[in-house]
């Protein structure tokens, strides 16, 4: 079985990140997802709209994941690649470079991100709405 992970914040989950699941899904037979909990955002400076439980289960409904575990620190991925013998890595193009240090435990690949879509450019065009 070829397995791959990715991780990601996954809140207002767009068709962006279904095209990036699909495509990683792609690469092999299972697909887990690495999902920042919602310290690990905050550590980040993130705050999510969802909750972690609400985006997992989000995620678990997308027919091309097939588990979800909680992403907590930045230092857990070589953890979790050996300890799920991934065989891919993927992450999209905006984090090209950042993880090839992983190509000794797996094959690291960067997908093209989906143009003109991003949480960012939602989440600021509701801020918009809402004051506008």
């Amino acid at each position: 079985m070829i397995k791959i992970i990715t991780y990601g914040t996954f809140d207002t989950l767009h068709f962006g990140h279904i095209l990036l699941l699909k495509r990683a899904r792609a690469f092999g037979d299972h697909l887990t997802v690495g999902l920042s909990s919602d310290f690990f955002n905050e550590t980040k400076g993130k705050k999510s709209f969802f909750k972690y439980q609400n985006r997992e289960e989000m995620l678990l409904s997308i027919r091309y994941v097939d588990d979800v575990i909680p992403e907590k620190s930045w230092d857990q991925k070589i953890d979790d690649i050996k300890r799920l013998n991934i065989h891919y890595f993927v992450m999209g193009d905006d984090w090209r470079g950042r993880f090839n240090d992983l190509n000794d435990l797996c094959d690291v690949r960067y997908i093209d991100r989906t143009p003109n879509v991003s949480s960012t450019l939602i989440k600021s065009g509701f801020k918009r709405m809402a004051s506008g």
